[in-house]
């Protein structure tokens, strides 16, 4: 198993109690000591519930960032991103620039993806996924 980075649906279902992602998560901390998620992952995560006036869940993911690793944006994951931005529209594809922009944090570190959007994230060329879901 590699170090991964955790996508923003994985992170729903697991606060929603998927037990299938809660297994997922158990599995990868008997070998790593924290979740990775990105910055865009942090801020989707933290619009959304605040949107729904979830503060119980808001609370909830507050502590679990704190244990936890924000990968932020730099100038070499967003210059991944524009590589891979390119790539798909010379191709005819798009994807969201917020799944760009956690795909190229993802490259940079060298992380596995870990999401449910298998079919999105699968366009980009050197990205490892990994689907915590099934």
């Amino acid at each position: 198993m590699r170090e991964c980075l955790v996508d923003t649906d994985i992170l729903s279902y697991y606060f929603k109690g998927e037990e299938a992602v809660i297994q997922n998560f158990r599995k990868y901390s008997e070998k790593f000591s924290f979740i990775n998620l990105s910055l865009i992952t942090y801020y989707e995560i933290l619009s959304g519930l605040r949107f729904k006036n979830s503060n119980k869940i808001l609370n909830n993911f507050l502590h679990f960032s704190r244990e936890n690793n924000i990968i932020p944006l730099t100038i070499k994951s967003v210059n991944f991103s524009s590589i891979i931005y390119s790539e798909l529209r010379k191709s005819g594809q798009a994807l969201a620039d917020a799944d760009i922009l956690i795909a190229g944090i993802a490259l940079e570190n060298n992380l596995t993806l870990v999401t449910n959007n298998v079919r999105h994230f699968s366009k980009i060329k050197g990205l490892i996924i990994d689907n915590w879901k099934k």
